[in-house]
């Protein structure tokens, strides 16, 4: 049975606790879920445009349990992409809250709960969706492309297991969100803690805020998980003299933390009696593939770890060979039930079935120790993480390109840089990529260049860039 249609076995527990404190149980949570629910018609594509809010979270549940499929889309989009995946999905339904200002060209109300409304579109359906697929999710964080995740019920099921069980989740957990639930990320957190029964702590507020921490310490919050970025402001906040003795567990993910940052926190948590989980994941894997045991944090330093329970990894060479000796990089690929079914890029690619039948290639390269753990070394295509968020280079530059301004990108992981060829260029560039993208302008630096190096047959020589 799926965690979502088995929730009412915790009637009495406190399922969420919303940003203004107010605990609200399971029995309540599928209530209003199902209220939801029952106002969309069975097997329909429903849009959620997310905050870190119980509705939400109801609308999440209450859509799955109902049948749908639900594309999770951040409140912060950007309107022109907004309207770009309109077009191109062609949803049935729309739940968004009501202070949100996105086109919904004049679509009808159908339902409201507090500060969200349900929207009835007037598309025309003439595509259908496969009997597996639950949910859709974005490939490349802030990026607002339109290719997306083709997530099963089986896939979101069987991650959120294993998570809970080498996390060993329990009733008594209370997760504090600090990334949007659409993020893989957060939903993973809510997934596998929604399993066990456990409290979910929701707020919208950031690590740098104030109310953050005092929510975190009047709901006696037990974890919370973060990308990089998170971590390196946990050390300019001075995570080591805070007092959370609640705190049992912290995990990170979203994109390689420094040995020097990694092992700092492996130290500070030692000290606080904290554990400190190193994780890895794709979007494409739903969300986690390894992690690293607690236990070994301090002589693994580095390391992701080992694959989840119930996965398995392996190393290929480029001819697609399996490495056996250690030490040895090449790419990494997983194996498990939570690779997820493929790619959409609209509506019509909603009724495919399983294109990866259990099987990833991440794309990262990666070796093996002697113990079977591994590290990440490096990336076969052209990918960042900027503050957590994966970023397609490749979508970067045509939306650059699009906009009328020449450029090649490449950079590392929160430092994407953008290569011009007129100077004055810059400004626009950065004001046009950070409202459309939601791009921190702190990750992007600019190098000027007199022409892009291009081969004999027009391809960008990237490796020339220096």
């Amino acid at each position: 049975m799926n965690f979502f249609d088995d929730l009412d076995k915790y009637p009495h527990n406190t399922a969420v606790i919303t940003n203004g404190s107010k605990q609200i149980s399971y029995r309540d949570l599928i209530e209003v879920a199902d209220n939801i629910g029952k106002q969309i018609r069975s097997r329909c594509l429903v849009f959620i445009v997310c905050k870190n809010c119980f509705e939400s979270v109801a609308g999440y549940i209450g859509f799955l349990r109902a049948g749908a499929v639900q594309i999770l889309i951040h409140d912060t989009i950007d309107n022109v992409l907004w309207v770009n995946l309109l077009e191109a999905y062609k949803p049935e339904y729309i739940f968004l809250s009501t202070d949100i200002s996105l086109s919904s060209y004049n679509f009808n109300i159908v339902y409201s709960f507090d500060s969200y409304t349900l929207l009835k579109t007037n598309y025309e359906i003439d595509y259908t969706l496969h009997d597996d697929l639950a949910l859709l999710l974005s490939t490349s964080g802030s990026t607002g492309s339109q290719k997306f995740v083709r997530q099963s019920y089986s896939n979101i099921n069987s991650n959120a297991e294993a998570i809970a069980q080498y996390l060993e989740i329990s009733s008594a957990d209370r997760p504090i969100t600090t990334m949007p639930m659409s993020y893989t990320y957060t939903l993973s957190i809510i997934n596998s803690h929604l399993l066990e029964g456990s409290s979910i702590i929701l707020t919208d507020a950031t690590l740098m805020e104030k109310h953050f921490w005092e929510t975190l310490r009047d709901n006696n919050a037990t974890t919370f998980g973060g990308v990089p970025y998170i971590y390196e402001m946990l050390k300019k906040l001075h995570f080591e003299h805070m007092g959370l003795s609640n705190l049992k567990y912290i995990t990170q993910a979203g994109g390689k933390l420094s040995i020097e940052l990694s092992a700092e926190f492996v130290d500070i948590c030692h000290d606080k009696g904290i554990e400190f989980f190193v994780m890895y994941g794709q979007t494409e894997a739903t969300a986690r593939m390894s992690y690293l045991p607690w236990e070994y944090a301090r002589t693994k330093v580095g390391s992701i770890g080992i694959a989840i329970p119930g996965g398995k990894f392996w190393l290929e060479d480029e001819n697609g060979n399996v490495i056996k000796k250690n030490d040895t990089i090449g790419e990494l690929v997983y194996q498990g039930d939570n690779v997820t079914m493929g790619y959409a890029a609209s509506c019509i690619d909603l009724h495919n079935g399983d294109e990866n039948n259990g099987i990833l290639h991440t794309g990262d390269l990666a070796m093996r120790d002697a113990d079977g753990f591994y590290y990440i070394t490096g990336r076969m295509k052209r990918f960042l993480k900027m503050y957590g968020n994966r970023v397609n280079l490749d979508e970067i530059e045509e939306l650059i390109r699009t906009a009328g301004y020449d450029c090649v990108c490449s950079g590392t992981d929160d430092n994407l840089k953008i290569y011009i060829t007129e100077l004055d260029d810059k400004n626009e560039i950065v004001s046009y990529i950070t409202k459309l993208t939601g791009i921190n302008r702190a990750g992007l630096s600019f190098v000027y260049i007199d022409k892009i190096p291009r081969n004999e047959s027009g391809k960008v020589r990237y490796s020339a860039l220096g």
